[in-house]
Parts: C-alpha cells; structure tokens; sequence
C-alpha cells in the first residue's frame, strides 16, 4: 500500500522521511494540462471553480448544501461534467475525516493521535504514514480534498488549536506537517496547509492582527510554512482569519503574491479558511483563488456576483481570475485527482487502527521516572487506575478536526453540543488496556473526585496509574490549569500512595504543582484510535518510550512572552493587534534568549534503555555544514533514541542563542552502534534581510551542538562559513 512502499533520504534535512512515489503527472505536464482545459472553459464555468459552498446543513441560516455535496462534509465546490473536471469534496481533517455535527450523517473513522502528539514522535516516516491512512480513508469516503496539514508554531501554549499543529520549531514543524501532506495525497486527492499565517491564539481570530517584523516572520512561522510546502507539495494552502499587520490574511497582497507565490514558487490554489474572506476586489488581486463554504460562513458570496461584477469593471483582470482557475486545474491534475476520480469504498479500520496505534506509541513522552517506576512489572497484585473516564476511553481535541469514532463517542452528551463541542472519548478503555498487559492483577478504578475514595484505592494498591486529562478546541484558548480539581486530586493520591504514575491527555502544555510529589509522568497527549492500548504498552515496557517535547513546557505563566491574553473576553468581537516582540525567538528560542528554565525543555525525554553519543566531528562541504556522529544502545533492551543537533552563533547574533539544525530518529538493538550523516539547512544557519529580499549568512565561527535535548548538551564542534546571500 502507499503509506508502506515510498522511502527516500531528505539529506538537506539530515533525517528519514518517506515520500510520494512519481504516480502523478509531472508538473509541467499539469501545467499544460491546465493550460489546455482552461482555453476550453466560458467564463461561468471558470467563475463555478473559485466559488466554494458548505457542504452541510446549516440551521442558522436556513441553508441547504447543493445536490451533490457529500452529506455532514466541510465543503464543496461543483464541477464541470461537459470538460471531465470532478466536484471538489472537501473534508476537515488534521487526525483523520471528520464529520459535521449531524446525526444523521455522522460519519464514524479512524483518527490518529493529535498533531502535537505526531511531531512528539520526531518521525516523518510516521508521519508519511499517517497521512496516507487518512487520505486512504478520505477517499474510500468520496472526499478529493483533505483540508489537513497545520503549520502554525506554538507561540502561545495555551493556543487552543495546539493539538492540531506540529509544535514550536520550524524546521520541526515544516517536516512533520509536509510527510504528513505527503502521505495524504499519495492517495491522488489534494492536501491543504494551513493556516497562513500567524494564526497562533483563537482568542479574537477573526479580529486580531499579528503584528511582527518581516525578518522575525521570515526566520520563525514562515519558515515552517516553507518547509511543510517544499517537502509536502500541497495542493492548496489555507489563507487564515487573522490580519497580518493590519491586514487580513485571505487579502494579504505581501503574504500571498509575494512571500507563497513569488518567493518561494508556489504553483498551487489559495483557498480561504470558512468565514475568513472580507472583500472581493483585496482578496482577488491579492492573491486569493478560492472562496471557501461562501454563502454560509461570509458575510456575502464575494466570489459569486460580486467577482463578476469586479471583472467586468475592470477592478479585478480577467488574467487575475485565469489564474486563479488555472491553478486550481494545475492541482487537480498534479495529484491525481482529475485522472483517479474518487468513489466510496470498504475501509479496513482494524488495519488503519494499527498505523494509529504505532504512532501514538512513539508520540509517548516519558517526563519523569525517579527510581525507575517504569516499565511496570506486569506481575503486580494490585492497581489502582485513577481519572475521570480513564475506564471507558482516550480524549480527544474538539472543533473542525474532530473525528467520530469507530464504535461511537465512549462519553457521549459531555460538553458542549454544538461547535466546538462535543467533547468525544475515543473507545480505547486505558482500564481494560492496563488490566490486559496485568491479567493476574486486581485492577480497580475511582474517577478521583471523591477524595476519600480516590485516596483508600490508592493505599490499598502497589501503584497508582493517574489519568489527567484537558480538552481543547478550535474557537478558544485554554488556561494552562486542568479542570474539575484534578491538580488537587493528584496530590490527594500522591499523599496516599508515594507510588503514583500520572499520565496526561493533554492538548499542550499544562501547568503541574504536584510535579514534585509523584515519581512517574508522561505526557501521552491526545493518543488517538487506539490510545488506551498504546499507553498500556509503554507503561508495562512492551514499547520503550521515545518521544520527545516539541514544545517546552513552561514552570509558571510568568515565563511567557505575554502572560496575559491579548484580546478583551467582555469585548469578543473588538478588533486588537498582538505585537510578537518576542520576533522569531518562539518557544526554547524564548528560554535560552530570557535565560529561563521551563519545567521541560523542548526535545526532552526520557526511555527505559540509554544511549552514548560520541565522535562528533562538522565541516563545511560543498558550502554546506555536514555533521557526522555515533550513536551506541548501551542499554540491556532495543530502544529508540532522537539525537537532536542546534546550531549556535560566535562571532554573530542571531534571534536567540541556538536553533535546531537537524536530528534523526533511531532504532538501536541492545549493544549496536551506528554513524549518522546529516547536513545543515543554510537558512537555519542565515538571517533573513528584508531589504535586499535574501537570506544572509555571516562569515565567521558557529557551534555545532550535539544534545538530547534543547538543554541537554553532549559535544560541540566549530564550522567556519564564509558569507553568503541567496
């Protein structure tokens, strides 16, 4: 199958990754192609193609999707049978096909762990192959477009789209995100980035301007943006609701013609996100090509009559709205959906239930194990397994991602009923999962509000397995606090039972004033399918745990750059701007810069087993840092190691003191050793100067740094470049 059969070597990231076989036609045979059929096309015909409609029912405003549309779906856009160009069936997506909040129609599928949690695994060849499990399961569902594939960096970790992205660093998040995109349209549908950009809190989405400095976007949220499009090759890219300096993005001339389209080549569609189109006459001359889910979500059909209208004037160029319908052509034929129509089809679930479960095993972060709490032994007589609902299913991250599982919601009726809610449990029992890998012990549930319950459970056992849960969603932020009184319940079991684990279901970060009283932690984000399974198999040492931070986790909120919120909650729909004085310096960036300590720094984690780094030697090949390095198992057990390499700067300054370079993920057998070669990206060794349009690279020394984490440093070596601009 696709996601198992492409392998190839990204040397300029230094890392394994797979990658789409040359299945789809080469580009410039899609761009004769498009040049072709669009000479054939009238003008309604082109204008049908920019013009999106939602794909579902939307009671609000007494709307009905059009025949054709694929029932409970984000969006569609009709095609045009005489010239052989399909409807576009669009699904939300990230984890996996989502549904629309309709009963009728709720569409049950696969998910995989949260965004955050795949970036945790540091894999792309996990990535890859997740991508083409959804986009398998996208198409056996009719859907051609995917709209997966989230760039935008952790800048704030109480974001409450987080789980939906790939983390705080841009080289990290540009090569989860574009294996994952990858993946999805190894499967000849389309795949969309999103969300450009600066796109980084929900509070007042569709009201605030993220307000940074051309060389700071360039350096940081950009970059990731670049690389998730080089690597991934999407279809489509996914304007975003905010401003961007005072402008909103979906009519962001600079974000779009200039930076997607010029700069860096981009030959695909623009398409807006629902809601995020204001004007027709900006948006089209800017570099919008596609109106999204318009008669329900904007405040008028801007695409429809009004672009008609704007052409005829002469206020927008016929050639303006050419390129818009060429480009959206030009993508059809690139991936392969014009030449492979899509039909519904069988899905295997227990074999896509599978590619879930082995990314949510690696995605596991082991936080904290004093005195070895971990791997459980699975001779123990008894266990108390404590949290709310940890004995029934796994959380998930609620909003447009959100996927209906398999076997239903395992809580159902909890939360909010309508968007972003409701909150959904996949059913993948922790209980019965920990209670299957201990069948000879007595395992006993409390869901931990009752003090004095949760408490005589915990003395009675040989260890406490705490769940800790937080639900996030699109369309808010969330505090960094866990709710229903769980931190105080934690340290309530802590005091009963020194032998308590805890295990969070988080969407990010979350703030831990017991850290200190309990000897095992790890972060299992939100795991996906078959989550419960997988946290069982890392507790009891099945799997030995191997992912790694790809967000710090801060001490207290004092350390952000802001620790308050912008935006004014009694003001919701007021318009604000957010200054990122902090300017490229994002996350560890932020840390290492301020001289603080976070409670978990990025790229940490612990394993059952250990690792020895050694003969680490940098040169300058071919104008390009090649760094070389062993890496030897010393443990008694296979295990999975995540070398991680930072370049630093001597004799110049950059946003922060060190950057991630590279890494590699590594499978070792007990005892085996192995040499790995990776080479340096040059702009993660430049500054971007926004007066001459170039990268620059300044002559003189830089450290190149060997670590297990963005703090755990094992060697150093020093390169020489000499200047550079391209």
């Amino acid at each position: 199958m696709a996601r198992s059969l492409y392998a190839l070597r990204l040397t300029l990231l230094g890392i394994s990754a797979l990658a789409i076989a040359a299945a789809a036609p080469a580009p410039d045979s899609a761009d004769l192609r498009a040049d072709a059929l669009l000479a054939r096309m009238t003008q309604a015909e082109k204008l049908t193609l920019v013009f999106g409609y939602f794909a579902s029912v939307a009671p609000w405003k007494n709307y009905l999707p059009p025949a054709g549309a694929r029932p409970a779906s984000a969006g569609f856009v009709p095609g045009i049978p005489r010239l052989g160009i399909p409807p576009q069936w669009e699904t939300d997506a990230g984890i996996g096909v989502a549904s629309q909040r309709d009963p009728a129609n709720l569409r049950l599928r696969t998910a995989l762990p949260s965004g955050l949690a795949t970036a945790a695994t540091w894999n792309p060849d996990l990535a890859f192959q997740g991508g083409a499990m959804i986009g398998s399961e996208a198409r056996a569902s009719g859907f051609n477009v995917q709209l997966a594939g989230g760039v935008n960096l952790a800048r704030d970790p109480r974001n409450g789209r987080n789980f939906e992205y790939a983390g705080e660093d841009p080289l990290l998040a540009g090569t989860i995100v574009g294996a994952e995109v990858r993946g999805i349209e190894s499967n000849h549908i389309i795949s969309t980035v999103k969300h450009f950009a600066l796109n980084d809190q929900e509070t007042g989405r569709q009201y605030l301007s993220s307000d940074i400095g051309e060389a700071a976007a360039r350096q940081s949220d950009l970059l990731g943006f670049e690389i998730a499009i080089e690597t991934g090759h999407p279809g489509s890219v996914m304007c975003a609701y905010n401003r961007v300096n005072e402008v909103y993005a979906c009519e962001n001339d600079w974000l779009l013609n200039q930076v997607l389209k010029r700069d860096w080549g981009f030959k695909g569609y623009v398409m807006s996100d629902w809601g995020a189109v204001h004007a027709t006459v900006p948006s089209a001359n800017a570099g919008l090509d596609q109106e999204s889910a318009a008669a329900t979500f904007d405040a008028q059909p801007y695409f429809a009559g009004p672009l008609q209208d704007a052409i005829k004037s002469g206020a927008v160029p016929q050639a303006r709205l050419d390129d818009m319908v060429r480009r959206i052509l030009r993508s059809l034929f690139a991936d392969g959906v014009i030449d492979h129509p899509v039909a519904i089809a069988p899905i295997d679930f227990a074999a896509d239930a599978k590619v879930s479960q082995a990314d949510a095993e690696q995605a596991i972060v082991l936080l904290k194990n004093d005195g070895n709490i971990l791997p459980l032994s699975p001779h123990l007589k008894r266990i108390a397994v404590i949290g709310i609902h940890a004995d029934v299913g796994v959380l998930s991250g609620g909003g447009s991602a959100q996927v209906f599982p398999v076997g239903g919601n395992a809580v159902p009726n909890i939360g909010p009923q309508s968007f972003p809610g409701p909150i959904v449990y996949f059913p993948s029992s922790p209980l019965q999962a920990i209670h299957a890998m201990a069948p000879g012990a007595e395992v006993d549930f409390a869901d931990g509000q009752d003090f004095a319950v949760a408490a005589k459970l915990a003395a009675q056992a040989d260890v406490v397995i705490f769940f800790a849960q937080q639900w996030t969603a699109e369309s808010a932020d969330a505090p960094l606090t866990m709710p229903h009184n769980q931190d105080a319940a934690i340290a309530n079991v802590a005091r009963a039972n020194p032998h308590t684990v805890v295990v969070l279901e988080t969407g990010g970060p979350v703030l831990m004033p017991w850290v200190d009283q309990v000897p095992g932690l790890l972060e299992t984000w939100y795991p996906g399918t078959r989550g419960g399974e997988a946290i069982a198999r890392v507790l009891f040492g099945a799997v030995v745990p191997s992912g790694r931070l790809p967000i710090s986790f801060p001490r207290s909120l004092d350390q952000l750059p802001r620790p308050v919120l912008d935006g004014d909650p009694k003001n919701p729909t007021l318009a604000f701007d957010v200054h990122y004085g902090e300017g490229a310096a994002v996350g560890y960036k932020w840390y290492d810069k301020q001289g603080l300590a976070p409670l978990y720094p990025f790229g940490y984690g612990l394993s059952y087993g250990s690792t020895r780094y050694a003969n680490l030697t940098a040169a300058v090949v071919g104008g390009t840092a090649r760094v070389e390095f062993d890496v030897t198992n010393t443990g008694t057990r296979a295990s999975m190691d995540v070398p991680q390499i930072y370049a630093s700067p001597v004799d110049t300054q950059w946003e922060a003191p060190k950057r991630l370079a590279g890494w590699r993920k590594l499978a070792l057998a007990p005892g085996q050793s192995t040499h790995v070669t990776l080479t340096v990206d040059r702009r993660l060794l430049a500054t971007w100067d926004s007066a001459a349009g170039d990268w620059f690279i300044a002559a003189g020394r830089y450290q190149i740094i060997l670590a297990k984490s963005s703090r755990q440093i094992e060697a150093q070596a020093t390169v020489v470049l000499p200047e550079e601009k391209f």
